[in-house]
């Protein structure tokens, strides 16, 4: 039996090149799970295992492994950083107990940074921080803490502070301990020696103790008490407070250190066992019986019912799809009959596996508080819900961004052409943030994603993975579209036969709504207008025709709907007959209603040398970007602006171009504004 209180489920997130691979290889190595520490750089990388994050050197999968540290089992998913592959963070949020999130030292709070922060917000998440990269010119650890006050409203809680001279790194003060920490780098950081703490870091060592035992007095009783009264107070007290308050996300410790340099990772270790949570430390969780439809909890204990989360599906070369789960409750074995929710059916499990990367262990059994892979199960969609049969629990699935980007995929043969569409159907079983349909005017196949890394990704493992040839289009913009005037319409389907008729009225108010506010319908219908059945009915037909927009054929967003009247017949009215109704009066209003277009809108961080900011500038201008704020970091400066997507693409070749390579940069959507009216138009 594993003891729970000696399990960690831990991630790793934060912007793309913080530094998480890095941290993850090394601590897979200061923990004894690999014998050679790989390096992104050179493709060589445990947990970057797929062909193109190897050749790219970045991560584009979640990536699973164990290992162990001070007789602590920590099951680790090391997430990319780039914005198109956020879903992999998304999912695996939803299961982890704990999170390190890491942070340049130079680039301190970037975008990225701050999606994944809001995810963790999300999910209630508990973290410590790591600053990462101490080692590189630019380096400033307390710049970091002021943006993490800023930008993330974060209460950062100091525990350790660096020692660091002209943008070098020698070693860290431990602020709990109140000792110096240096790494031997012969060998490779494996050793570190504890010295008194330097006479020029005295002082602001004492300041962040003071601030940390304040942070702690406002949070426990007994501390508060020992601090005023000025008492010491014993380093085993200071630990257990923070544990509790990191549990409670009453506050955040930070680290610091340097993973390429092999500085830090063994104290972020002990960190990690230390103030994370194990399944234990965290409520029980929280579903839904299907069969009663009330809430019920499962306790993380071997002895309840069998339940887990489906947080992930990927397509195994050998086993075809197979699932990673975490186990809430009670245990599995191979043959077992579960519960699969929501399709409400039985499915015996095939093999249990734990992954280490790309690489496979048998198990006989998968228990609560593991992160693991299941065979076998017919096919299955990311957050569905495995429980035992006498006990139905259905969990909270996952809500995942729309695509903004799409393009039209063509195969190069008839060959391909009938490998394609099972293909297809495979990678959006695995990213549910991937989508393909049919153009029915074209008969093209459009796939869409979250943008052009992603899609470029998409159709090289068609042709890696599943041996598919074929080629895309220039990306397009996904597009939507709203009113600008509040219009009043009515849409009556009326038909009668020679049997049983047809007769639905619906009357509508449609009012323009904020951005990002998606479609509201209210129903402010008096009693007996429309009988209550019919209600949903209309709703569904408002929604189906919003789907497929009505002046310019993109989606509708940002629209308040009021249902206000109609007339139903007492027996030639049904659902059919007020959803038509409802898409005719939405049609029918909504051309009346001033309508526009609504591009995606991107917000785009560059940091550059000062040589290049004025060719920089220049470039977002010429592309009708619009410049938000330049910050001043050292050598280098960090512009944030906002651009269309339509005009981003092929935004990464040109920075190059002007910049001379020096030049980097992140995009994120962050919302749709009008489409301005001088552009050529689209449709």
């Amino acid at each position: 039996m594993i003891d729970l209180a000696k399990i960690r489920n831990i991630g790793l997130a934060a912007h793309i090149d913080a530094g998480k691979t890095t941290t993850t290889e090394r601590i897979l190595f200061y923990s004894g799970r690999i014998r050679r520490m790989g390096e992104v750089d050179d493709g060589s990388a445990t947990m970057d295992w797929m062909e193109q994050e190897r050749e790219r050197g970045i991560t584009i999968t979640s990536a699973a492994t164990t290992s162990y540290w001070r007789s602590y089992r920590i099951n680790i998913i090391d997430t990319p950083g780039h914005v198109d592959f956020t879903v992999e963070v998304e999912r695996s949020m939803k299961v982890l107990d704990g999170l390190i999130a890491i942070f340049c030292a130079v680039g301190g709070v970037q975008p990225q940074t701050e999606t994944v922060w809001r995810q963790a917000d999300k999910y209630r998440v508990p973290r410590i921080a790591f600053v990462n990269k101490m080692d590189r010119v630019g380096a400033d650890f307390f710049r970091v803490l002021n943006q993490m006050k800023k930008k993330i409203s974060m209460k950062p809680l100091v525990l350790q502070i660096p020692i660091a001279d002209h943008d070098r790194f020698y070693g860290l003060v431990d602020i709990v301990k109140e000792k110096a920490v240096y790494w031997e780098e012969k060998t490779l950081g494996t050793e570190f020696r504890e010295e008194e703490i330097p006479e020029e870091y005295r002082e602001v060592t004492e300041q962040y103790r003071n601030e940390m035992l304040e942070m702690l007095a406002e949070y426990d009783e007994d501390i508060f008490e020992s601090y005023f009264g000025e008492i010491a107070i014993p380093v085993d007290k200071i630990k257990e407070v923070i544990r509790r308050g990191t549990i409670n996300l009453h506050f955040f410790p930070v680290f610091c250190g340097t993973a390429l340099k092999n500085m830090g990772v063994q104290k972020l270790l002990d960190g990690v066992l230390d103030f994370l949570p194990s399944p234990i430390d965290l409520p029980p969780t929280k579903g839904i019986n299907p069969e009663t439809s009330k809430e019920e909890t499962r306790k993380p204990s071997a002895e309840a019912p069998f339940s887990a989360l489906l947080f992930k599906a990927q397509t195994d070369p050998h086993l075809g799809l197979i699932y990673y789960v975490r186990i809430y409750s009670g245990r599995v074995e191979c043959g077992d009959k579960v519960l699969v929710y929501p399709p409400a059916r039985v499915d015996r499990i095939g093999r249990l596996l734990l992954m280490h990367a790309n690489k496979r262990e048998e198990a006989e059994s998968l228990t609560v508080g593991e992160i693991g892979v299941v065979t076998g199960l017919r096919e299955c969609k990311t957050g569905y819900t495995l429980c035992s049969k006498k006990h139905p629990i259905s969990y909270e699935s996952m809500f995942f961004p729309e695509p903004v980007i799409f393009v039209s995929l063509e195969p190069k043969t008839k060959m391909d052409d009938a490998k394609l569409d099972d293909s297809l159907k495979y990678l959006q079983i695995e990213d549910p943030t991937f989508k393909v349909r049919t153009d029915e005017e074209t008969a093209q196949r459009i796939i869409s994603g979250m943008g052009e890394l992603h899609l470029e990704i998409i159709v090289d493992r068609l042709k890696r993975e599943f041996g598919v040839e074929c080629h895309a289009s220039r990306p397009q913009v996904s597009y939507r579209e709203t009113i600008t005037s509040s219009v009043t319409a009515e849409g009556r389907f009326i038909k009668q036969t020679g049997g049983r008729g047809h007769y639905g009225v619906v009357r509508l108010k449609i009012d323009p709504a904020e951005r990002g506010s998606g479609i509201n319908i209210e129903s402010k219908l008096k009693e007996g207008v429309i009988p209550r059945q019919f209600v949903p009915a209309i709703e569904q037909g408002i929604r189906e025709q919003a789907e497929v927009g009505v002046y310019f054929g993109y989606p509708i967003i940002d629209i308040n709907v009021s249902i206000l009247d109609g007339q139903h017949h007492p027996t030639d009215s049904s659902d059919l007959d007020f959803k038509i109704a409802a898409q005719i009066a939405l049609r029918e209003g909504f051309s009346r209603g001033g309508p526009i277009l609504l591009e995606p809108i991107m917000s785009l961080e560059i940091i550059v040398p000062q040589d290049y900011l004025g060719d920089v500038i220049n470039d977002i201008n010429a592309r009708k970007g619009s410049i938000q704020n330049i910050e001043a970091n050292k050598q280098e400066k960090i512009v944030d602006a906002t651009l269309a997507l339509a005009k981003s693409f092929g935004y990464a070749t040109d920075l190059r171009s002007i910049t001379q390579g020096h030049g980097i940069h992140t995009m994120q959507f962050s919302h749709y504004a009008p489409k301005e009216e001088k552009e050529e138009r689209i449709f």
